[in-house]
């Protein structure tokens, strides 16, 4: 998906009926506004949201922060911590929420989300993997399952990385055998080494997935780190690209809905979060862009051979269990300034 900053305003509606000219205002990632996604809200609650669009965690934190007040937001797990610092978010209550006991338990009971009393920061909705795409008719077919084909210097010019601190730093410490989500000053120090080695042989640091897809299908990169949606878009393409399974773990993510702490829409914001975690809802999530819903109501609704051409499992909840889940990060604004200075050639 290609994350560009634009707002629109879609049709909307589900079970609360909403006062006449009473709009939610939902703040979520470019791609994830589909009508699909809650059409019995569209359906109970026509014209009642205005959707606005970001185009990462950090510039939907910063808008929030900065004074935008949508009522209900779409940001993801390890960034959590960080807008409850702020004290931007109210809980949720999950006796409220239809299908909060079909979501997955590893996510339902992810530590960072807990408000107590039955309540929450955060309701997971969807989930995905970041790895390492790649044509598997420019590398060698013997070519090693590891994160390390993006520090690989026979490709160099040919490799791209996601421009996020959640993302290649990430993966950065772990090939130097540092934990990601809470390193110390020598580790900090070997996760940079681990950049500075990796910055001369990248053609460019993006989140502009289309490009690296159009780049990956022309042959101009042999290999990127990106998201299990350019895979599918990649393959439905024709191009010969494989998802890689690195041996040292894909990293796994989940986003979901968040409410503003001065929300004005509360039980519109509850109809929207029931109706996206309707199955039919997380079956068009999974389907249109490869990801996993939350629910394991949804993915029961998905035939076994399109989960395999997704390569998707039928049991989430042990992938889920066994990847490297992205968490919060104790060093992030360190590793944020470090990544900056790095990618700017300092």
């Amino acid at each position: 998906m290609k994350k560009t900053l634009i707002t629109l305003t879609l049709a909307a509606g589900i079970a609360t009926p909403a006062i006449a000219g009473d709009k939610l205002t939902y703040f979520t990632w470019s791609g994830y506004e589909l009508p699909e996604f809650n059409q019995s809200f569209l359906t109970a609650h026509p014209d009642a949201v205005e959707t606005s669009v970001f185009g990462d965690d950090d510039d939907a934190f910063t808008k929030v922060k900065a004074g935008f007040h949508p009522d209900l937001a779409h940001p993801c797990y390890d960034k959590i911590a960080r807008w409850n610092k702020e004290g931007l978010l109210q809980p949720i209550d999950t006796a409220r929420i239809k299908n909060w006991n079909n979501i997955y338990p590893v996510l339902r009971n992810l530590p960072d989300i807990q408000a107590g009393d039955g309540k929450v920061w955060m309701v997971p909705w969807d989930w995905g993997n970041t790895s390492v795409l790649y044509r598997s008719d420019l590398v060698a077919p013997d070519a090693e399952q590891s994160w390390n084909m993006l520090w690989d210097p026979q490709y160099a010019g040919r490799l791209a990385t996601i421009d996020a601190v959640h993302d290649t730093p990430v993966v950065a410490a772990l090939l130097a055998g540092v934990s990601p989500f809470d390193m110390d000053a020598e580790g900090l120090k070997k996760v940079e080494e681990k950049l500075r080695e990796q910055r001369p042989l990248l053609s460019s640091y993006t989140t502009d997935m289309t490009s690296v897809e159009q780049s990956l299908s022309s042959g101009e990169l042999v290999a990127a780190m990106t998201w299990n949606a350019s895979a599918v878009a990649l393959k439905a393409q024709g191009v010969p690209v494989e998802f890689m399974n690195p041996k040292e773990g894909m990293l796994t993510w989940t986003c979901g809905f968040v409410l503003l702490k001065d929300a004005k829409n509360v039980d519109l914001a509850y109809d929207l979060i029931n109706s996206r975690l309707e199955p039919d809802s997380g079956k068009a999530l999974i389907e249109n862009y490869g990801y996993g819903a939350s629910t394991a109501t949804a993915f029961a609704e998905v035939p076994q051979e399109k989960l395999d051409e997704l390569k998707l499992p039928a049991d989430p909840q042990t992938m889920l269990s066994t990847t490297v889940f992205t968490g919060p990060m104790k060093q992030n604004d360190e590793l944020a300034k470090m990544f900056e200075r790095i990618k700017a050639g300092g």
